[in-house]
């Protein structure tokens, strides 16, 4: 349900035209009639036509455009110049099919590798002598067409080619570790035979890579993916992780222990890319996580941060083992762990054959005996602390592989791929953290390394890399005025500002407030005194507070929910006649605490009270200023303000209604695989503000990053989706006014999926706007912004980071639509990261300039911070609404548990309470 402010504002939005002099009189009247922009005749119909219509509008309106304000700058870039021969041979494109004598398809793609391998040294006449690129499934590449469409071929490995693909045998009841080491040695010894199919699938042609002027078409994108291939390719053969277009090597020097049995692994990225340059390669440093090589029992004291191997909790080291590989000591064999024996290592019996006679003789002389005395007695091998603890399987469910778990060691780049903790995110970016200087160096030598161009399928293509960086002109945009107390002017100084002798723009009164503490080491009396000095240095006034709340210890070891419960019901006995308005709480660790996700659901879903979380009582003034920044943001008030937004000097914005959305799609990645993604849109309010945004938050379907709640239409007249609420509360707080104008930026999406936003996504928002009005029609611009990619700048000369504020739309952007790169905050570790823009709609009528300028502006409007952020303040919200709702979501998940695994419905949802819903609650 609404306000009824909000059900009101839907029904005057409703109307038409010619109801509107009837119901409204006056100023009123004139506003609504006039907000709505004349539709041009060939905007005229069902929506799913105004989407084909702005298809055709982003591929002829916004061409790549560059900017001409700021201070030029000289710069460098990790995009390496790729030289393309005059003409080069087509590339042939052949599905390939690898199957077993057997006729099973061969699962591994290492050994995939290994037999297309063996197939073209066999076959090198046969092939025509051509070589290969191969990506490890069904894909593989040419230069120039084979023989024939239609190849089968037969490839022979011998024992040494399938050393690390190869597993088998085991240590069950039914056969012994001796007899089955025997049947291993002869299938070694013994070749393995698959079978190979190729058909012919394409020829996709290179002139699209060589011609710089034409457009990105499928044509375009298959020559760069096979050239891409051809990279993966380069850096599988030197047996290191591939992962997409990143590589790592096993070597010492790239890994850092992250805690909890996880390292830290350096690697590299490469990728070509057609920009309005022409052809270049994209090499960059990128981190990954593995798990920690060496004794597998030392991985489990690391991850579960216990001492020794008798405190080790072996059902959860069972769920954390599963598909990992191991090299046994005893004969330097790699196995992949499938589980844990049941009973211990002393405990655990199988069959035993004493001697190798003949199987006749050998079943007369098969003796039961344990795991423990098969290896130290008929082995040899010492075990030193094996004995009580279960053995490593590696075999099949009906035919157990058993081994002590301290013969047993993690094989080496082995990714680890679930959520890092707090402390594993913050060790990750402080170790892989690169400065300008070593970022040079580093690139340089291992580009070097790498040696591209010796490789023999790039010099058949007719590809040639540069060694050195790429020189490309930059601008430096000046940093926005803003405005704090007194109406005075803050010039921020390298994107940062200070409240030095300076009071907030709009600072609210704390009032009616409580102090919950759940944690018995934090002094809270102390620090809610140095908050109250603070706050009234910056003009908020803190009151006293109603009551200090301290948990009962008897509590303390409850479930999680039991001991919000009790808390709540401890607050509402004493504060039952004087509702609060706002909660400070101290819990002993915020996000990685049990009780965060619950504290928030109950007061901002049940309660609706305002509240602020702290993990430590530090009196600094630094965190204490962050404290009363997120208080006041949560509360209403402003922090600071942009001076054009409070002079309306915006171009485009401050004149005409503007609304501007942020939209992102945040998985869960805490390894709750039944947990839907959020889904979130943050909209601006109170126009002609673009610093105040309201959140709305709905389920999204799973593995889709594409949002499918933005319009929900549940009846001919009701629509329940986020536009609708977010354009009521715009229509609402600001005067009554119809947004004329919409700004849309978008995260986390790729270029290939441009076209799939305008026709789902902007095709809901279109929707939306109808069901509401049929004659209105706001204009839209629909921004992208990329931070997932790897394009770095320094500057030439020195070499070091680049100044805040600097703006790239030159030579590297893309050179299909308006796109630029902005880099409005100042790194505080290693090479700042500048974000990727693509104006992919602008029905307004933006220029460049404009557009770049409004960016800037709006990484300064964050009010949590006292520096400009490296995207605009929108997107961050949003993930930080998503974020906060996913907390809800969890708790709220745990207690009512969805039947069947299903995915809850956008209604089952938590709701947040109506007292908080228009509050920015996420800050």
């Amino acid at each position: 349900m609404y306000d009824s402010d909000e059900e009101t504002s839907l029904q005057v939005l409703k109307m038409k035209p010619a109801d509107l002099s009837k119901h409204c009189a006056g100023p009123l009247a004139e506003q609504l009639l006039t907000v709505a922009p004349m539709r041009i005749e060939v905007e005229k119909g069902p929506e799913t036509e105004r989407v084909e219509l702005l298809n055709q509008k982003s591929k002829v309106m916004n061409p790549p455009c560059p900017g001409s304000k700021g201070l030029k700058i000289l710069l460098l870039t990790n995009h390496f110049k790729v030289s393309v021969a005059a003409k080069i041979p087509d590339f042939y494109h052949y599905n390939v099919s690898i199957l077993h004598d057997n006729g099973k398809l061969v699962g591994s793609s290492n050994l995939r590798r290994k037999v297309i391998a063996q197939a073209h040294e066999t076959y090198k006449s046969e092939l025509a002598e051509k070589s290969f690129a191969y990506d490890g499934f069904k894909n593989l590449y040419t230069v120039g067409c084979l023989p024939r469409n239609n190849l089968d071929f037969v490839v022979v490995l011998n024992a040494i080619s399938l050393k690390r693909v190869s597993g088998g045998g085991n240590l069950s009841g039914k056969e012994s570790p001796c007899e089955n080491d025997q049947k291993r040695h002869r299938l070694m010894s013994s070749a393995k035979t698959f079978k190979i199919q190729m058909s012919f699938v394409a020829t996709i042609s290179t002139q699209q890579i060589t011609n710089t002027t034409s457009e990105q078409g499928p044509e375009k994108h298959e020559g760069l993916k096979v050239l891409d291939t051809i990279l993966r390719q380069h850096a599988a053969k030197q047996e290191y992780l591939v992962l997409r277009q990143s590589y790592f090597s096993n070597d010492s020097k790239n890994f850092m222990d992250l805690g909890g049995g996880v390292f830290g692994c350096r690697g590299f990225s490469s990728r070509f890319q057609d920009l309005q340059g022409g052809l270049y390669l994209n090499f960059d440093v990128t981190t990954t996580t593995i798990v920690q090589p060496g004794p597998v029992i030392n991985f489990l004291i690391s991850h579960q941060n216990v001492s020794d191997p008798f405190k080790v909790d072996w059902l959860q080291a069972k769920r954390t083992l599963k598909n990992l590989r191991i090299k046994v000591a005893h004969n330097n064999r790699e196995w992949r762990i499938t589980g844990l024996s049941e009973k211990s290592c002393k405990q655990e019996k199988f069959w035993c054959k004493l001697d190798g006679g003949s199987n006749q003789v050998a079943l007369l002389q098969q003796k039961e005996m344990t795991v423990y005395d098969y290896f130290t007695k008929v082995l040899g091998i010492s075990l030193t602390y094996s004995a009580d603890l279960p053995c490593i399987d590696a075999g099949k469910p009906c035919r157990p592989t058993y081994f002590p778990v301290e013969l047993c060691s993690l094989v080496s780049l082995q990714h680890y791929k679930k959520a890092l903790t707090n402390h594993q995110r913050r060790m990750r970016v402080s170790k892989s953290s690169i400065q300008p200087e070593e970022l040079y160096l580093v690139l340089t030598n291992e580009l070097r390394h790498c040696n591209y161009n010796a490789d023999p399928l790039l010099l058949s293509c007719g590809l040639s890399i540069s060694n050195s960086y790429t020189q490309v002109e930059g601008r430096v945009l000046s940093a926005p005025r803003l405005k704090v107390g007194n109406n005075e002017d803050l010039i921020p100084r390298n994107a940062s500002w200070s409240f030095k002798d300076k009071k907030l723009v709009e600072p609210k009164r704390v009032q009616c407030w409580a102090v919950v503490n759940f944690s018995s080491q934090h002094y809270t009396r102390n620090f809610c005194q140095e908050l109250a000095k603070l706050g009234a240095k910056i003009g908020v006034t803190l009151d006293p507070p109603v009551c200090v709340f301290e948990e009962n210890p008897q509590y303390r070891k409850k479930p999680p929910h039991v001991r919000v419960e009790k808390m709540c019901e401890q607050i509402s006995s004493k504060v039952r006649n004087n509702p609060l308005y706002f909660v400070l709480c101290f819990l002993s660790e915020k996000r990685q605490s049990p009780l965060y996700g619950y504290w928030k659901w109950k007061s901002l879903a049940e309660v609706g009270v305002p509240n602020q979380c702290l993990a430590n009582d530090r009196v600094d003034e630094s965190y204490l200023l962050h404290v009363l920044l997120k208080i006041n943001a949560k509360l209403g008030g402003f922090n600071t303000r942009l001076a054009s937004e409070m002079t309306r000097t915006i171009p485009w914005v401050s004149k005409i209604p503007t609304m501007i959305l942020g939209m992102e799609v945040m998985p869960c990645v805490d390894g709750q695989s039944e947990l839907p993604p959020i889904a979130a849109v943050v909209g601006s309010r109170q126009w002609p503000s673009i610093s105040c945004y309201r959140a709305s938050i709905h389920t999204q379907t799973r593995n889709d990053q594409m949002m499918d709640s933005l319009f929900r239409q549940v009846s001919q007249q009701e629509d329940k989706g986020m536009i609708r609420e977010l354009l009521m509360d715009f229509y609402a707080s600001s005067g009554q006014k119809k947004p004329a104008q919409i700004i849309i930026f978008r995260n986390g999406l790729s270029t290939t999926q441009f076209n799939q936003l305008l026709n789902n996504e902007m095709d809901q928002i279109f929707k939306a706007c109808k069901l509401l009005d049929e004659t209105w029609c706001p204009k839209f611009t629909l921004i992208i912004s990329e931070r997932s990619h790897h394009t770095k700048f320094i500057k030439a000369s020195p070499v070091d980071n680049v100044p805040p504020g600097t703006v790239v739309d030159k030579k590297i952007c893309h050179a299909k639509c308006n796109n630029f790169f902005l880099c409005p905050h100042i790194a505080k570790k290693g090479t700042a990261r500048p974000t990727h823009y693509h104006v992919l709609l602008d029905e307004i009528g933006f220029s460049s300039d404009e557009i770049q300028e409004l960016i800037h502006c709006l990484s300064y409007v964050y009010q949590k911070s006292t520096t400009a952020i490296s995207e605009v303040a929108p997107i961050r919200y949003a993930r930080l609404a998503a974020a906060q709702m996913l907390e809800l979501f969890k708790s709220d998940k745990t207690r009512k548990m969805y039947p069947g695994n299903r995915i809850p419905s956008p209604s089952e949802l938590p709701k947040l309470h109506k007292d908080v819903r228009s509050s920015m609650f996420f800050c």
